[in-house]
């Protein structure tokens, strides 16, 4: 009998094999067919055991009961479910549309899935063996499900549309030719996609993909010694919340807290990760996440946009973090999480409120800002001195720009650096206006106790106030406003000179003053 001859009538065709007429029947019954031998060592779908004909169908067969398969029996809905066995040949439904529910698991592929631009209900791969799945343009109406499967050449997804979730947990890929493990370019995800405890050895590639509620890493380890990314994903839309951050091995589902005593395993990428431009709905999620960069690779999270940004991973050690136009509202942050001078750049980076976690005094928020400014760059100070002042700490914010003087003041010629140190002794650059009180009273006690020994002719013998030094001292001292003191005496050798200093003295602190209140004008 000839392919398709009778198969809508359910008739089993001729040609098949024993192994194949069981999986017919199952299907037209919508029941398990199970071929495993109960050995675990034998029945392990990525050991390395050989699977005989006793429990191998071809590639062929099941293309036909998937396309143009059999009616279900009276009462049953027809299914393809397997479970251990062995698919000779390549599984090509290109283009097609399958109706019938797939779930296969713990079964051997001889040679690539190709599924590009075919239909489905829903497809469960669970703890298979893929040389390498084919699905660009695929589309789902329900799940895609691939967890505990190992493909030895990548996964392609690019431009595919599924309609619930994409599950990867506990999937292993290794890359393709060009040193890709998953091509998912512009994928679409209806809801969650979850790669906990995913171990990929090669690039991701996320990019331009929306997923429609989270996206979880939670565990994965992201190896890619062939590409600079092991994670690129620029224009990545995620609803909700990007995790990249621990899991329990074994635990309870995903968000939900593992009990005591369970193996907790960190994210990991060793190779870049790139999040240039995404959208976040609720928040980037690093706790714990642990980057092994080389020093030309980076975690690039360029004018990304989220409520919240949670930077409380492991400090990398080399490499850089690029925050550079970021939109955050609220950043969630650790001082021993942030790398050191050189390797960190967020000129433009935006943030409404710093929420700490563990100690991180101002001294080192200040580093921090340091850090990521390996040249003058006002801006991430002024920002720094915004947040502090919206939440209600002045004192800091004063502090802040403080800092932003001095920084701005090693980049100026010798002669503006003496009058920045002068600003800064004098009434720290207007921050600290006490200051100036202090250096007048303490010049104008000086003045005092030295003119009170001073020889004082009077400039015009028969017309002239009192001698009193304490005014003398204070009318030389303050610019503009006249006392009636100093220019009705003559002094002569060192004291005309101390009186030079005086007035000198008493205009830089007048300048210093105005030039601070200058800038707490402009401030407010």
């Amino acid at each position: 009998m000839t392919e398709g001859t009778g198969s809508r009538a359910g008739d089993l065709p001729d040609d098949l094999t024993d192994v194949e007429a069981g999986m017919w029947q199952a299907f037209r019954n919508g029941s398990v067919y199970d071929l495993r031998s109960g050995d675990a060592a034998v029945d392990d779908p990525h050991g390395g055991q050989p699977w005989g004909p006793e429990r191998t169908v071809r590639a062929r067969v099941v293309c036909w009961l998937l396309l143009d398969g059999p009616p279900a029996l009276a009462g049953r809905v027809s299914s393809l479910k397997l479970t251990g066995l062995r698919i000779a040949g390549t599984v090509d439904l290109s283009g097609g549309t399958v109706v019938p529910y797939v779930e296969l698991k713990g079964c051997r592929f001889e040679q690539e899935v190709r599924l590009p631009e075919a239909h489905f209900t829903t497809v469960r791969l669970v703890d298979c063996s893929v040389p390498r799945l084919e699905a660009a343009r695929v589309r789902t109406e329900g799940d895609l499900h691939l967890p505990r499967c190992r493909f030895l050449g990548g996964i392609r997804l690019t431009d595919a549309h599924i309609g619930t979730d994409l599950l990867l947990n506990q999937a292993t890929v290794h890359r393709d030719r060009t040193g890709r493990s998953i091509s998912a370019d512009g994928m679409t995800v209806g809801q969650d996609l979850q790669a906990e405890l995913l171990r990929s050895h090669g690039e991701i590639s996320l990019r331009g993909a929306k997923i429609g509620v989270s996206l979880s890493l939670r565990g994965a380890k992201l190896a890619s010694p062939y590409t600079p990314w092991a994670l690129n994903a620029p224009q990545l839309t995620v609803e909700r919340t990007l995790y990249l951050t621990p899991a329990g091995v074994g635990s309870a589902p995903s968000g939900v807290t593992p009990a005591r005593g369970t193996r907790i395993e960190d994210f990991e990428s060793q190779g870049g990760v790139r999040l240039d431009d995404g959208r976040f709905g609720d928040a980037v999620d690093l706790d714990r996440a642990r980057f092994t960069f080389t020093d030309d690779q980076v975690l690039s999270l360029r004018r990304i946009q989220a409520p919240e940004l949670r930077f409380l991973g492991e400090r990398p050690q080399r490499g850089q973090v690029l925050l550079s136009g970021a939109r955050i509202v609220t950043l969630v942050d650790r001082a021993t999480s942030w790398p050191g001078p050189g390797g960190l750049h967020m000129g433009g980076f935006v943030y409404g409120n710093l929420v700490p976690r563990g100690p991180f005094p101002l001294a080192e928020r200040l580093n921090w800002v340091a850090a990521a400014t390996a040249e003058y760059n006002p801006e991430p100070y002024e920002r720094l001195a915004a947040v502090l002042r919206e939440a209600g700490e002045d004192e800091d914010a004063r502090e802040v720009l403080l800092a932003k003087q001095r920084r701005r003041r090693e980049t100026l010629p010798p002669a503006g650096k003496l009058w920045g140190y002068v600003q800064d002794g004098t009434v720290a650059y207007g921050y600290r206006p006490g200051r100036a009180a202090v250096w007048m009273a303490v010049l104008w006690a000086a003045g005092s106790l030295a003119f009170a020994h001073a020889a004082h002719p009077p400039v015009n013998p028969g017309q002239h106030p009192q001698w009193n030094p304490a005014l003398f001292a204070l009318d030389l001292l303050l610019p503009v406003v006249d006392l009636g003191q100093a220019g009705q005496w003559q002094l002569s050798g060192a004291w005309q000179w101390l009186a030079a200093a005086l007035v000198l003295l008493g205009w830089t602190l007048a300048t210093t003053v105005a030039a601070g209140a200058t800038r707490l004008l402009r401030r407010g």
